[in-house]
């Protein structure tokens, strides 16, 4: 793994900061990204002291300039690129109740908030880091999708998530894997692998404390996704190696 390179967005707390200590004791290289500079080199500067080769970069992942420039820097340090971890995503946008219905009652600036950071940004980041996964030997690419963004389940009243109903996040991540299945078409005669991964329902910021997860076990099904095998499928949706309905 020593010759790895990975970048991970919203990396420098929860879900994202451990993703990348986990890569990290692996033996890949980490980069973690973070909307400011300072708190992306703090984070990076904990997994140093930790024995990890891990840097900082800033990158608000809804910004044009911030993304062009990070293929920039990565070109530069490394010339390639070889997981790209799409972690930063929001559940809505100011103060909402993750847990309360909203559909045809859905703010039209949370709909455009939302899919801006958990959609366009994913695929524009993607477009702008694809030449330089392109030189890897092995890229990969994961999307942190929900289980919230199955249209099968959601269409099922015995399933468990039947009743959460909250379209802007979780059509984002219906969104998000359709991105999924189509890139990995598209990739489909490349040596990269694309996954969608359901972390679980985690004890971070988003997830509250009522989560039964505990973030290190949500970050296993990321990195498991992240070191795929060469002869491991492409284009699924999965949560600690079992695969979820679309």
């Amino acid at each position: 793994m020593a010759d790895k390179v990975a970048l991970i967005t919203g990396a420098n707390r929860g879900l994202g900061f451990e993703t990348a200590r986990q890569l990290g004791q692996k033996g890949v290289t980490v980069v973690l990204a973070a909307r400011q500079r300072g708190a992306a080199e703090e984070a990076a500067a904990k997994l140093k002291a930790e024995g990890i080769d891990a840097y900082g970069i800033q990158l608000d992942v809804t910004k044009a300039s911030d993304r062009t420039a990070a293929a920039d820097w990565f070109s530069r340090q490394f010339g390639k690129l070889d997981i790209l971890i799409n972690n930063a995503g929001i559940a809505a946008v100011g103060e909402s109740d993750l847990f309360k219905p909203t559909v045809s009652e859905t703010p039209e600036a949370e709909l455009q908030g939302v899919y801006e950071t958990n959609v366009f940004s994913v695929v524009l980041l993607t477009h702008a880091l694809l030449p330089l996964l392109k030189k890897s030997p092995a890229g990969r690419i994961v999307n942190l999708s929900s289980i919230l963004g199955s249209l099968t389940l959601h269409a099922d009243p015995s399933s468990p998530i039947y009743s959460f109903k909250k379209f802007a996040y979780n059509s984002s991540k219906t969104a998000l894997n359709a991105w999924t299945v189509h890139l990995a078409w598209e990739l489909r005669d490349t040596p990269i692998k694309v996954t969608s991964v359901h972390p679980g329902w985690v004890k971070t910021d988003m997830g509250t404390d009522a989560a039964p997860m505990e973030i290190p076990e949500g970050a296993q099904t990321s990195v498991a996704a992240a070191l795929l095998a060469a002869d491991a499928p492409s284009g699924r949706f999965i949560h600690l190696g079992e695969e979820l309905p679309w």
